[in-house]
């Protein structure tokens, strides 16, 4: 058998090549020793959920692949912030964290206990009689305080982990709705995480995402998909809350959507909220988008900001690609990494609709994934494809991608799967995994986090998660937080 032939890049054999590529960087590097200390008017957060270190050097081989080019070259849209440090993922009660506890630090600038959101550490987690008196608030509130506009968008469901620390204050992540709840929290005055998304910060201008049948009466057919039971309403109290919102907005040129068409028909200039509910549940994967009647996360962010940004104030948004943690969850690393790629795009469109000058954009991840891609393979090997050699002992083939625990182990008579003998290129085939469980595990090693803008150069080596939202509201002078006028940087003015 003959080895196959090794990709070297044709200019990359000239050392000159590599050297002026250096010089330039470098040139870049010392322009940076300027810096922005402008006051932030617009915030943007990104958080790729699950989105680790393995996952962007894999979404960036990927998405110079599928442009045609060999790919570990390419530059991913984060990869070009001039800002990148570190942040430690662990929740207070644990060592590998949760979506829910880290959503708290980076977005309530407090740590937290897993599984829960928008409260501090001395609530725990289903007691509903311990959420009175630990509630903490969130950037999108301070922000929302301080005559900013603001809006959350996300590819999961409005009410999951992320965007919920954002506006709820609840003891266990999963009381999704009422029906998800115990009698007893219900009893004891705890509500429902779909309920104060629009109780506790009224008038939030842009909330798009899934997550319908969490805001329609228990049996009530989904718009959508009027015949499959599982996405009809899930309500006990019979509230409709989407009819109370439209209701509420009526007079305040606010609008409700429910698929591509009508948001994309929408004048951004003639609305102030906007509340689009996409799916029943999270959103349909990237790669199994139906492109006429879902909206792209891209799609999402470009209205949004439109909506946003005619606020004189300036706004904050909150942007999700939640379903590259749903991906590796269910060992499918093609979904995750595909989604990934989709978010890159989304920041790129925010990026052209902005300006660094008064811009402060952040990209993070709440934590990773036991994902990693390895053996030895060779330049432009594609993301999804086999190691050059077969394994020294057991004599099979294995694919670059592999999880340490998850779906994808599989003995057939008594041994490794060959992949050879599958299409371990389809959409939803589960990489091989170390451990067998049902769902992959979330990993425990910090997560990048990558700036722009004003004051990005304060996101610098390795901090605690919970520092992101106190630099963001730094920058952009909010009030009841620490400001540039607190300061010696007499160079920044807070007006």
């Amino acid at each position: 058998m003959t080895a196959p032939a090794v990709l070297v890049i044709e200019q990359e054999k000239d050392p000159k090549f590599w050297n002026t590529w250096a010089q330039q960087t470098l040139k870049n590097a010392l322009s940076l020793q300027t810096l922005n200390q402008n006051k932030a008017k617009n915030l943007i957060f990104f958080l790729g959920d699950g989105m680790g270190v393995p996952t962007v050097t894999a979404a960036r081989i990927l998405k110079g692949q599928l442009s045609g080019q060999s790919g570990e070259e390419t530059q991913l849209e984060m990869d070009k912030f001039p800002f990148v440090s570190l942040a430690k993922t662990y929740n207070t009660n644990a060592q590998v964290a949760d979506s829910a506890g880290t959503a708290t630090a980076f977005l309530c600038g407090v740590k937290a206990n897993e599984g829960t959101v928008g409260v501090s550490a001395a609530a725990v987690r289903s007691q509903c009689n311990t959420t009175k008196g630990n509630e903490v608030t969130s950037i999108l509130k301070w922000a929302k305080d301080a005559g900013k506009s603001v809006g959350l968008v996300t590819t999961t469901r409005v009410n999951h982990a992320t965007p919920s620390a954002s506006y709820a204050h609840s003891v266990d992540r999963d009381w999704l709705s009422d029906s998800a709840m115990p009698a007893e929290a219900v009893q004891d005055g705890c509500k429902d995480i779909a309920r104060q998304l629009f109780e506790n910060i009224p008038d939030i201008n842009v909330i798009m995402g899934g997550g319908r049948k969490y805001m329609f009466p228990k049996n009530q057919v989904d718009v959508e998909y009027p015949d499959t039971a599982k996405y009809s309403g899930t309500r006990k109290d019979g509230r409709n809350l989407v009819g109370e919102w439209i209701e509420k907005m009526e007079n305040k040129n606010g609008h409700y959507v429910w698929n591509k068409k009508q948001l994309l028909s929408l004048n951004p200039n003639n609305v102030d909220y906007l509340l689009g509910l996409f799916e029943p549940e999270d959103m349909t994967y990237d790669l199994e988008r139906n492109p006429e009647t879902d909206p792209s996360l891209t799609e999402m962010v470009e209205v949004a900001i439109k909506i946003l940004k005619k606020n004189p104030n300036g706004f904050y948004l909150l942007v999700e690609g939640g379903r590259i943690d749903h991906g590796h969850h269910e060992g499918k690393a093609k979904q995750a990494l595909y989604e990934a790629v989709e978010m890159d795009r989304a920041i790129s469109r925010a990026g052209l609709m902005t300006s660094i000058h008064d811009t402060l954009t952040i990209v993070t991840a709440d934590h990773s994934h036991v994902f990693n891609f390895g053996g030895y393979t060779h330049r432009g090997n594609t993301i999804f494809g086999l190691a050059p050699a077969v394994s020294d002992v057991d004599q099979k083939p294995f694919t670059a991608i592999l999880y340490g625990n998850g779906p994808g182990y599989k003995l057939v008579n008594g041994g490794r799967e060959n992949v050879s003998a599958i299409d371990y290129q389809e959409n939803n085939y589960q990489a091989q995994a170390a451990v067998p469980l049902s769902m992959e595990t979330h990993g425990g090693e910090d997560v990048a986090v990558f700036a722009k803008g004003p004051m990005a150069h304060l996101l610098h080596g390795v901090h605690e998660q919970n520092y992101i939202p106190h630099v963001m509201a730094y920058a952009s002078c909010i009030e009841n937080k620490p400001t540039h006028t607190h300061t010696h940087m007499s160079s920044v003015m807070c007006m």
